[in-house]
């Protein structure tokens, strides 16, 4: 028997957690067809690995990609990382929309940047398999955005649903669904999510349970709030009976870097008592977010143009000044948890001020003689009539530590996947978007031994796509799709900084996605054999 590609003498983590193994990984089609001792059999294309590391493809289970993978499908930043499929929609998703939706201006939902494009679906569905026959190197799959749900039914008004909007809102979730979304996300920081009341969310939380799909949750509070925020999410998962996830599991803020311990042991009591609970994290000490983060939520309501206009308006500047100062449990203030030197500023819309990307808010006071940071911070927002991505550094590298140990995290990058060319030089990413998941291998594994790199490939892999109970993808194992990558453990290596971004995490020999090579010695092919992972939901047509 002849397969089409056989990857012979690699040390084989398939996913289980287990020890590795020695041996051959056959691939015919789409599909991984042996493993195991395969001298007796040949095939068409053959690798002689040498001891390389076999694994299942990484799942990426929080990317930005869905703008980025339409201007560069290949996926670059993350393919030589091993990422083989990008979970998207954190809050927001690309579908459903409505007419008012699809509109491409500034402070607009679909507000394009440098990457422009035509908008030339509705559903979430039919943004999936417009990019999938775009062509893309990965496979993707996308939650729905509570956000998202809110917008095309109430808009951007601080208050509960009507009977009629939350029937409306279910409708659509059931749509999303049944069209293969993983589930539905809320990332209850940002309006109009953040209006969105506990009930609110458990509603529509059952309806995730009718398809067995996920709750997923940038929760309301990493900082201050931490415990709060953590027990609402777990009240969700519990009167929902929803699997439920907590994106980017962080402490913010060093005055809550000690609420860590506490938040683990509630996650493993929740875990003991039934809940099937998760979390994920990307694999650095600093967030990266709008620097609109800083400004209060009732002054975002009405969406972008309105708040800018409250910004401009001399009386409520001055009372957005005084909530960015105050301390409070009732927003996550990005502001009062970091100090202007930890603020810095990385992505501007307009080319006039990208000549202040790589500096920090305290910097650009000075260079601008402001008389306050909060003055900047306001006047730079107004001036880029944009949320200015931004990071802020106010994580602890020993909470990292901890949760790379815990066995209900898997990894994410919270970034969209690129390459150090064209649009995407334009803006400074975080460093995440080139070495979260090298990071995980090269820092945590090999040079920390904090885990072992089989339990790393199991939570990088298998992990993820049991919770999102994925068809046939995660691991090593015949007949399961064959998205595998080749690395060299010794050699893995993350080199983004956030000075130095633009740099390719080395060590990926070999990715295959859907059993097409992707990458061939560290070199990207160009193929694009990605496809749409669709959840559990999923009613074919």
């Amino acid at each position: 028997m002849q397969y089409d590609i056989i990857l012979r003498n690699g040390t084989i983590y398939d996913g289980s957690g287990q020890a590795p193994t020695k041996g051959d990984v056959a691939i015919s089609g789409d599909q991984i067809a042996a493993i195991g001792q395969l001298s007796a059999f040949t095939g068409a294309v053959e690798y002689d690995l040498n001891g390389l590391a076999v694994a299942p493809g990484f799942i990426n289970m929080l990317s930005w990609s869905p703008e980025s993978l339409i201007e560069d499908g290949r996926s670059q930043s993350e393919i030589r990382q091993g990422v083989t499929l990008e979970v998207m929609g954190e809050g927001s998703s690309m579908g459903p929309l409505n007419d008012a939706m699809k509109a491409d201006g500034p402070g607009s939902y679909m507000a394009q940047g440098d990457i422009k494009y035509d908008v030339e679906w509705t559903t979430l569905g039919e943004y999936l398999e417009w990019l999938e026959k775009r062509g893309v190197s990965c496979n993707i799959a996308s939650f729905v955005g509570s956000s998202t749900l809110r917008i095309h039914t109430i808009g951007y008004d601080d208050r509960p649903p009507t009977d009629e909007e939350m029937a409306e809102m279910k409708r659509l979730l059931r749509q999303a669904m049944e069209e293969g979304a993983m589930g539905m996300s809320a990332a209850l920081i940002y309006t109009p999510a953040f209006y969105a009341k506990t009930d609110e969310l458990i509603e529509l939380a059952k309806v995730i349970r009718e398809y067995d799909g996920m709750y997923i949750s940038h929760i309301r509070s990493e900082g201050s709030a931490f415990m709060e925020a953590l027990d609402e999410f777990l009240t969700i998962a519990r009167e929902a009976d929803v699997t439920a996830e907590i994106y980017h599991l962080k402490a913010a803020g060093q005055s809550n870097w000690p609420k860590m311990d506490t938040a683990i042991e509630k996650m493993e009591q929740a875990l003991a008592e039934g809940l099937r609970v998760s979390a994920d994290m990307y694999t650095y000490p600093f967030s990266g977010t709008g620097l609109d983060a800083c400004i209060p939520p009732w002054a975002h309501e009405g969406g972008h143009d309105a708040m800018i206009t409250r910004l401009k308006d001399p009386e409520t500047r001055e009372r957005v000044k005084a909530d960015m100062t105050s301390p409070s449990d009732d927003w996550e203030n990005m502001y009062a948890e970091n100090s202007p030197a930890n603020i810095l500023l990385a992505g501007f819309q307009k080319e006039h001020l990208r000549s202040l990307q790589g500096k920090t808010l305290l910097e650009v006071m000075q260079m601008r003689g402001s008389q306050s940071a909060k003055d900047t911070l306001i006047d730079l927002i107004v001036e880029d009539d944009s949320r200015i991505f931004t990071m802020y550094f106010s994580m602890s590298e020993d909470n990292l530590r901890k949760q790379v140990a815990l066995p209900w995290v898997s990894f994410c990058s919270d970034a969209e996947s690129q390459a150090p060319e064209g649009v995407f030089l334009n803006s400074i990413p975080h460093p995440r978007a080139y070495g979260s998941f090298a990071r995980v291998i090269g820092k945590y594994v090999r040079d920390e031994g904090i885990i072992p790199l089989e339990e790393a490939v199991r939570r990088l892999a298998a992990f993820p796509a049991q919770c999102l109970k994925l068809d046939r993808r995660g691991m090593l194992k015949t007949g399961y799709f064959a998205d595998v990558v080749v690395f060299d453990p010794a050699n893995v290596q993350d080199y983004a900084t956030p000075q130095n971004p633009f740099q390719y995490a080395t060590g990926m020999v070999h990715v295959f996605v859907n059993g097409t090579q992707v990458l061939k010695d560290g070199e990207h092919t160009n193929a694009r054999p990605g496809r749409v992972v669709r959840g559990p939901g999923w009613k074919q047509a």
